[in-house]
């Protein structure tokens, strides 16, 4: 079931297009990344979902309501974190917490308490004297109190230091678990990779690739060693293969995944000792549509 389904969304800021045809989707308990550098239109469409901004042309629905004109409704049930969290600078880190979480309609103490020591924050603080990193922990650990069906991250995780980004999958795995739906706005690919189900890249505006990581990968390349007992021949002039190097542990080159069999038979008869492949991973793909090509909002 669809719980957020945007549809050929435009955005227009005078003459600047900055989202162009836009379609994204997140089903129901499930994790989708959205990802693209900075300045490919990511913020731009999350504020559009949000209802903040209004779109120019197309359609975004949440819960089959239309973002804009039934926002208030929707976000009773939808949990947001920025990337760049803005506080009351006299209110306390916990006195922020509870602000969010009433808003949100929910309370769950036992939660709220559980997620401020997992995140290892002082909530008797001021925000004012808080770091970005903690400015940021006090909106994660707001979102995750609240009992919201859609979480809406935008790059959620700038700022906090590696065990804390831990912390964090645990808490979007935890929600999945739950049946909950997520939106992950991010460009560190490596999240991604661990948590989406789905993933849609976004470059300059338009959404040019979507899927799950199965179905990208195809697009991409395997990396392969292989170290044979005869020194082979002719394998940079195969179709489908590329960066071939000398190694110490052998031979290392890249193959096209629909060229793996030809390359394989090829090498077969140079006598195989040892062979080891590694999956293109999510930044490949990512570097492929990239190259060359610079974002813009």
């Amino acid at each position: 079931m669809s719980l957020l389904k945007v549809s050929n969304l435009t955005k227009k800021f005078g003459k600047f297009t900055a989202l162009d045809g836009v379609n994204l989707e997140v089903n129901s308990g499930e994790i989708v990344g959205f990802i693209g550098p900075n300045g490919a239109g990511k913020s731009t469409t999350i504020r559009v979902i949000l209802g903040i901004l209004k779109a120019t042309s197309g359609e975004v629905k949440i819960f089959d309501k239309d973002a804009w004109n039934d926002a208030v409704d929707i976000h009773k049930r939808v949990a947001y974190v920025p990337g760049d969290v803005n506080l009351w600078p006299n209110l306390t880190g916990g006195e922020v917490i509870d602000l969010f979480v009433k808003l949100n309609g929910t309370d769950h103490g036992s939660k709220r308490e559980e997620l401020i020591q997992k995140f290892d924050l002082d909530p008797t603080k001021k925000c004012r004297t808080y770091s970005k990193g903690n400015r940021q922990k006090v909106a994660l650990v707001a979102a995750f109190s609240s009992d919201a069906d859609l979480y809406i991250l935008d790059e959620p995780t700038s700022g906090l230091d590696p065990l804390m980004e831990k912390v964090f999958q645990e808490c979007v795995m935890e929600v999945k678990r739950l049946g909950k739906s997520v939106l992950l706005s991010s460009h560190i690919l490596s999240e991604v990779e661990k948590l989406c189900d789905r993933v849609s890249i976004i470059r300059q505006g338009k959404i040019i690739e979507s899927g799950t990581l199965a179905e990208l990968r195809h697009l991409t390349r395997t990396q392969i060693l292989v170290e044979t007992k005869d020194p082979i021949t002719g394998l940079a002039d195969l179709e489908g293969v590329h960066e071939v190097e000398d190694t110490e542990l052998g031979v290392s080159f890249q193959v096209d995944s629909d060229k793996m069999d030809l390359v394989i038979k090829h090498i077969s008869p140079f006598g195989i000792v040892k062979l080891e492949s590694a999956p293109p991973t999510l930044e490949d793909l990512f570097m492929r549509h990239y190259e060359g090509v610079g974002g813009k909002r």
